[in-house]
């Protein structure tokens, strides 16, 4: 029996380990963990990998979600156009859900105005963003502030997927 439904927001050259480790992470504790897309077709990952789509962004509803996981790669830049993907964003946060986040997946959190004022990580490639928005770097490999589960870079999967279960207890 699922736990619960968990959706990670893909495009194109979303980075794959990114996707992949935590999802299988969430299932592993009985979470169903869902690619949702702007369209039905499949999208290939930063690595080459082919990530099926599950479900469109814009079929989600907040309230039937579990939390969310923004990966990284170059796909935040593109899913942080469009107002679906923003507009769900803010939803699970104001519900106080779990939203996991790394690398570049910060983009998708300084576009729903999540980070003003908390600490945040990421890939150096957008600390920049992160404090110009109003954040608080810190360069650490993972950590959870309130419903925010913060996640550095690739190599910080197995600490980010460590604080996920937690926070998805």
């Amino acid at each position: 029996m699922s736990k619960g439904l968990v959706a990670i927001p893909v495009a194109e050259g979303v980075e794959d380990l990114e996707f992949h480790v935590p999802k299988m992470r969430l299932e592993e504790i009985g979470y169903k963990v869902v690619a949702a897309g702007l369209t039905k077709s499949s999208v290939i990952g930063k690595n080459g990998l082919i990530i099926p789509v599950d479900v469109l962004i814009s079929e989600l509803k907040s309230s039937e979600l579990a939390g969310l996981i923004l990966a990284g790669g170059w796909a935040p830049d593109k899913l942080r156009r469009y107002p679906e993907v923003i507009s769900l964003i803010k939803e699970v946060n104001a519900q106080n859900k779990p939203i996991g986040i790394i690398c570049h997946g910060g983009l998708l959190a300084i576009s729903a105005d999540l980070v003003k004022g908390r600490p945040t990580t990421g890939s150096l490639g957008i600390k920049d963003d992160l404090v110009n928005a109003g954040a608080t770097w810190v360069d650490k490999a993972a950590f959870t502030d309130g419903n925010l589960i913060w996640g550095r870079i690739v190599a910080d999967i197995p600490d980010f997927c460590r604080e996920l279960a937690v926070a998805f207890k």
